[in-house]
């Protein structure tokens, strides 16, 4: 099931940053990321009170508490650098070099969460690290 939702997420993925960067075209990034960081907070606490999870909050430790809180402000950092590389590139260039995040994610969760990986993981990897180039480096 996990495989549903992770091309789902890709789907959807792939529909925001095609309609931020139709959204980008006469608008400053940062601007822009704000706006839709207004809709992210209003529908993530929405889904978080819709499913009776908000006394929850108050039973987290406070180590998952850094984690997030420090998770969130990297997500605001690298979503702003995800609208600037937009507002000045081609979304079919700089969301694929964006996606190198999965080779990164591979190599911090071997480093930091000891998560074994074998030979079609990194064969994977290299394949998407080198496409990703490919893609943003090719010719207009």
């Amino acid at each position: 099931m996990w495989i549903v939702f992770s091309l789902l997420a890709a789907l959807a993925s792939a529909v925001v940053v095609t309609l931020s960067k139709a959204g980008i075209k006469h608008v400053d990034s940062s601007l822009a990321f704000a706006i839709q960081s207004v809709c992210i907070l209003l529908v993530s606490w929405g889904v978080v009170i819709g499913q009776g999870n908000l006394p929850d909050v108050s039973r987290i430790e406070r180590r998952v508490w850094i984690y997030l809180i420090a998770a969130g402000i990297i997500t605001c950092v690298s979503s702003l650098l995800t609208f600037r590389a937009l507002k000045l590139g081609d979304a079919s260039r700089t969301s694929p070099l964006d996606k190198v995040s999965l080779v990164f994610t591979i190599i911090l969760a071997v480093i930091f969460l000891k998560e074994k990986i074998n030979w079609q993981v990194i064969a994977g990897a290299v394949l998407m690290a080198g496409g990703a180039v490919l893609i943003a480096l090719s010719k207009e």
